[in-house]
């Protein structure tokens, strides 16, 4: 009778161990900051007049939709892409500064990016990536 006791206790505590366990999925967040400079295309870059606090090493945190911190780390270098696809045959042209940063987070209907503790910004999922382009 102890030894099933037993074994019926520890086969809760398993069941209740895995119900805490949520699987979680490699993505990447892409933030496009619509700062519109000119710069050469790839470069490193970052935010500029409203946008300073999208830098290299500024905070983040992907909140779910309920505001709770599903994934955080910091930014990486912003690379300058392109804002429109015509090749203007110079070496400097109007860009945005793009953050892609790959994450690990768990199944949600929503997700929200803060940056540097700035009010969050809606993530919306496109192609695999959770994207954002600021402003909206």
């Amino acid at each position: 009778m102890a030894r099933s006791l037993a074994g019926f206790a520890a086969t809760v505590l398993l069941a209740v161990a895995a119900s805490g366990c949520e699987s979680s999925s490699q993505t990447t967040v892409r933030v496009l900051v619509r700062d519109i400079n000119i710069r050469e295309e790839g470069v490193d870059c970052a935010g500029t007049g409203a946008y300073t606090f999208f830098h290299n090493r500024a905070p983040f945190r992907v909140l779910d939709g309920e505001g709770a911190t599903v994934a955080d780390g910091r930014l990486p270098p912003g690379k300058a892409v392109r804002t429109f696809e015509e090749d203007l045959e110079v070496d400097r042209i109007p860009t945005y500064c793009e953050f892609a940063v790959p994450v690990s987070v768990p199944s949600r209907a929503g997700y929200q990016l803060v940056v540097d503790d700035q009010p969050a910004i809606p993530l919306t999922s496109d192609q695999g990536f959770l994207v954002a382009v600021v402003p909206s």
